[in-house]
């Protein structure tokens, strides 16, 4: 599981201008997708329980292509010498994510996406260590949204304070507009997005804002352009988006009211991709190539 190197950075606040015109750095670097080390076929002679979680995993794929539904592929039982296997063709991708525990307490979720997009590792974390492990190939693992439909189902907005600090600029009004954004959202609906980097705010702003919203328990980190860090609020479909460039200055501050960002999310065609790569990894370590004859190491 891949550390969370960015910390919580509240958002633009006035700026000094210099005299000579500069420009913040920009992401330099793109994450892309990269075949898995594989190891000889001949040896992997016996490992017919991680053949069948990667088959399973190729199923699991044409019919999350079919229905779009998410769907798990079980790890329990696995001998150690098949899960190494497994986790070495899986690998790590550019999205992890991790589920704290409530306040009433229970297991950490960890989450890490594969080098084949939408193809999730999900791990269930105790004291003892793992309680529960498996993969879920869809847009993104079905935990993310329960957890922070439960968060928001138990938020309760705090009052903002009276009077208002003097620092405060337009932090009322963008609440009100966040607050009746999210009232009003149909399921489905394209996401509402508020850009807090091009308004008028200062830090006391963002500060009443998070304090409003609320924090929730899932955290985000996608790495595939720079580095975005995405929490969930404490309001229903409420989302903090912050996107850093490569010297994890604060590039793009947003709060975004949707089911899930799509920074978090698998696109269709990701999906699509994964399962043509997957059964190309399919055939090499079963010893096929589409004749069926001499394996071909996939690129």
């Amino acid at each position: 599981m891949k550390a969370f190197p960015i910390p919580i950075v509240s958002g633009p606040g006035s700026q000094v201008e210099d005299e000579t015109l500069s420009y913040m750095a920009m992401p330099q670097g793109m994450d892309t997708y990269r075949a898995p080390p594989l190891p000889e076929p001949e040896a992997l002679a016996g490992r017919a329980g991680a053949h069948a979680v990667l088959r399973g995993t190729l199923r699991a794929l044409e019919l999350v292509g079919s229905r779009g539904g998410p769907c798990r592929v079980a790890l329990a039982g696995l001998a150690a010498e098949d899960l190494a296997l497994v986790n070495q063709v899986m690998g790590e991708g550019e999205v992890s994510a991790r589920v704290l525990p409530g306040a009433e307490g229970g297991h950490e979720v960890q989450v890490q996406e594969s080098v084949f997009a939408g193809v999730w590792r999900v791990t269930v974390v105790g004291e003892g260590g793992v309680v529960r492990d498996h993969l879920e190939v869809g847009a993104v693992p079905q935990v993310l949204r329960d957890a922070a439909a439960a968060d928001s189902a138990q938020f309760i907005a705090p009052a903002l304070p009276d009077p208002l600090p003097a620092e405060v600029m337009n932090a009322p009004r963008l609440i009100a507009e966040i607050e009746d954004a999210a009232r009003r959202r149909q399921p489905g609906a394209e996401a509402h997005v508020v850009n807090l980097t091009l308004l008028p705010v200062s830090p006391m702003d963002i500060a009443l804002i998070d304090h409003r919203l609320g924090t929730g328990r899932v955290l985000i980190l996608s790495r595939g352009y720079g580095n975005c860090r995405i929490t969930n609020t404490g309001l229903r479909h409420g989302w903090r988006v912050v996107y850093y460039n490569s010297q994890d200055a604060v590039i793009l501050n947003t709060i975004e009211l949707t089911d899930m960002p799509q920074a978090a999310c698998a696109a269709p065609d990701d999906l699509q991709d994964s399962h043509e790569r997957l059964r190309e990894v399919l055939r090499w370590i079963e010893g096929m190539d589409n004749a069926g004859g001499t394996p071909r190491r996939p690129s």
